[in-house]
């Protein structure tokens, strides 16, 4: 093996540099196909147990003309295909009529040939192919004092015959290599855009949960201190029974920060949160947290998130936040005099969730100009839910989540 690896390596060198200068490779392979023929054209083959002879023939002016002409367009051959074999096979073809016994041009009108099929498609392969093979062969036969079916005459037919073969057979090759190619790369552009695709939805739903987290608390600790720096001097009790409550929505908000922020952890880490997640089990400590700022709220359930009837993981964490969030905006807009409902039905294969108030604030626009619900729509949407949110007929403001809790194989989202 280590024998083989610097013999790889220079011969992808070398093809390296054959694509980087064509002109240039074109042209040392005209040189050499010129040297072969005039060599060839000093030599007299024969049969006999001394083999081939050098030195007993010489080529004549035109026949080495003809060499010279189609050795040259051998360095066009990767720029014209076919202009180089019309310009070799008709050197070639001067060459069968003037000279007895003619000398090699036909060599340059093989390699055209095979240069056709490695650069062109099959159909112009095999026509352009055979047409030469049978033009040069008929020629050669005509002209020849040997007899028509010479093997010098059939052989030429066999060159040309497999010239193409072997052009068609090296430009199948080459594409099969390039479309292998192109499908890995387009398979590694995919796993890229995926990739890519899921931490974007990652970082969208950390961001979307450390929004809930943080406005909701931060909105109970804003009202609570109010309500404290109003009556301290009057009610230090009072204002002792706020602060406390600012006291565990901060602690709450640090608890909910550190367990989100903890999913950026690896999975190994010892210290990642291990604590369940919020869900509709969790709601009597959320709405507490409510009306301890001084929102009365009323909750009502039917079918859902009881123990007998358990919510998909996703649907249960989406409707503890679209309620989380629904209050929030309640307790910011709303007014210090609202009062608010909260329903969870489950009706056939979705669960609806509702949040209802009587205040006199208009609340976020129905259209989504606020982060808030621009993160419940986000939450609905993920899971094939809709959303529903706009002021009331005669004062306040209503939030409907409708979320599928099966897709439409039966199955659990």
């Amino acid at each position: 093996m280590p024998d083989v690896t610097p013999l790889g390596t220079a011969l992808v060198r070398a093809r390296g540099s054959v694509r980087a200068h064509p002109f240039v490779a074109d042209g040392v392979l005209a040189a050499v196909v010129l040297t072969c023929m005039l060599l060839g054209s000093f030599t007299e083959p024969h049969t006999g147990p001394g083999g081939p002879t050098f030195g007993t023939r010489s080529p004549n002016t035109l026949g080495v003309l003809l060499m010279v002409l189609g050795a040259s367009a051998l360095a066009f051959r990767r720029r014209a295909p076919l202009p180089v074999l019309l310009c070799t096979g008709g050197l070639s073809l001067v060459d069968l009529f003037t000279n007895h016994p003619p000398e090699s041009v036909v060599i340059c009108a093989i390699i055209a040939l095979y240069n056709v099929g490695a650069h062109t498609d099959r159909p112009t392969t095999w026509r352009v192919g055979l047409a030469t093979a049978v033009v040069l062969t008929a020629v050669a036969m005509w002209v020849s004092p040997d007899p028509w079916y010479a093997q010098k005459n059939v052989s030429l037919f066999a060159w040309t015959g497999m010239a193409g073969a072997a052009g068609d057979a090296v430009r199948s090759r080459r594409r099969f290599i390039d479309a292998i190619r192109e499908r890995a790369e387009r398979a590694e552009r995919t796993r890229e855009e995926e990739a890519r695709r899921r931490v974007a939805e990652e970082r969208l739903r950390i961001a979307r949960d450390l929004h809930d987290v943080v406005a909701h608390h931060i909105a109970l600790v804003n009202v609570q201190a109010g309500v404290a720096s109003h009556v301290m001097d009057k009610r230090p009790d009072q204002a002792k029974e706020a602060l406390a409550h600012v006291r565990e929505a901060s602690r709450s908000a640090l608890n909910e920060l550190r367990a989100t922020v903890g999913l950026l952890r690896q999975s190994g880490d010892p210290t990642a949160p291990t604590e369940p997640a919020a869900g509709l089990a969790h709601i009597d400590g959320l709405l507490d947290t409510f009306r301890n700022a001084g929102l009365p709220v009323e909750f009502a359930v039917n079918g859902a998130g009881g123990s007998g009837s358990r919510l998909p993981a996703a649907v249960d964490l989406a409707a503890y936040r679209i309620i989380q969030e629904a209050l929030t905006n309640v307790r910011k807009h709303a007014g210090q005099s609202a009062k608010a409902e909260v329903s969870v039905v489950r009706v056939g294969a979705t669960v609806e969730i509702t949040v209802l108030d009587d205040g006199r604030g208009t609340g976020e626009p129905g259209d989504g100009g606020g982060h808030g619900l621009i993160g419940m729509r986000e939450r609905v949407s993920a899971l094939g839910g809709t959303l529903s949110a706009g002021p009331r007929y005669g004062g306040g403001f209503r939030t409907q989540a409708i979320l599928p809790v099966m897709n439409r194989t039966g199955e659990n989202v």
